[in-house]
Formats: structure tokens, sequence, C-alpha cells
């Protein structure tokens, strides 16, 4: 049994990211600990590189923000999911500034072990999604992660539009299979 993070990186509720992400954790909630968690719920800013976080206590952030809550979430899984819509051939905002926080020593000290990946995105473009698997694959790479597993949505643009898709059963799947 795991415990699970679902970083959703999307600001829309209820939208496609949302219901890719919830569908995943419905299979996963069947034999491990799974939550979600917003980007919408939490206000995070981006780090500013000040590298305070490495000389200070606890590697504590200087900033005052939710992304101290995050941590304490990080703090406790074995497996974390990344889930976000896709504009303009990237990863969220939102989400970015939340990984981009993870530039601290503190990352050290979390139990994570597998990654997986959930992208949704409007365009139907073959490369869509090339430059954020990249990247993806450089942190499974430099962490020694193990790839839990990816679902990738294309065409699916307006609130719903996922509805019906294969990929919801694909990410269901997905969740099912982490133990």
């Amino acid at each position: 049994m795991s415990r699970i993070v679902v970083l959703v990186g999307s600001m829309r509720k209820g939208g496609n990211t949302d219901l890719l992400a919830k569908s995943f954790a419905e299979g996963a909630e069947q034999r491990n600990t799974v939550e979600v968690v917003s980007v919408a719920d939490y206000k995070v800013n981006p780090c500013i590189g000040c590298n305070s976080c490495f000389s200070r206590e606890g590697n504590r952030c200087v900033q005052k923000d939710d992304m101290s809550l995050i941590y304490e979430k990080l703090k406790q899984a074995d497996v974390l999911v990344l889930a976000s819509p896709v504009y303009f051939y990237g990863i969220s905002a939102e989400l970015k500034a939340i990984i981009d926080r993870l530039h601290t020593p503190m990352r050290n000290t979390f139990p994570i072990k597998k990654l997986a990946l959930l992208l949704v995105g409007a365009a139907s473009l073959p490369e869509l999604f090339d430059a954020i698997k990249m990247q993806y694959q450089l942190v499974l790479n430099y962490f020694h992660l193990e790839d839990a597993g990816m679902v990738l949505v294309r065409g699916v643009k307006d609130i719903g539009d996922i509805k019906g898709s294969q990929a919801l059963e694909e990410a269901r799947k997905l969740g099912e299979s982490l133990k």
C-alpha cells in the first residue's frame, strides 16, 4: 500500500484535467491512500532563486505562502502524480511554480520512489507532449525515480470534452496498477 499525492495543475475545477486525475484516484484508492491536491486551493509563489533554503534551518523557504503545506504532503508520499493541462506545450504555470519550489535540499528527505504523469491538451499534434515528456524523463533520471506511467490526452479543450473518453478508463487502470 502506497501513499499517493496527485498534484492537479488546473485552476479549472471540474475541468478535463480534474476529471482525469479523479479517475486515476478512483483506481488508486482501491489499494492505496490517495490525496488529490489542486493548485486552485493553494497560493504558491514562484521560486525566486535566492537559495536561502540551502542554509536555513529545516531548509525552510523564505517565502510565506502555501508551499509549506504542500511540502508536508510530499514528506508523506511514496508516489507523486503530476496532472496538468497543457498550455503552449508546457505544464500550467501554477504547477510549474510548485515544481520549481522543489529546488530545495528538503526534497531529498521525501520518500517518493515513483512518479506518474497525466496530461490533457486541446491540440492533436503528435508532438504536443514531447517537451514535457523530456523534462519528466530528466526528473526520473536525476532523482532515480521509477516511472509509474503516463496518460496523455489530445484533442480535449472545453470542460467535459474528456467525458466518455477511453483516457478516463486508462487513468483508472493506471491508478489500479499502483501498490
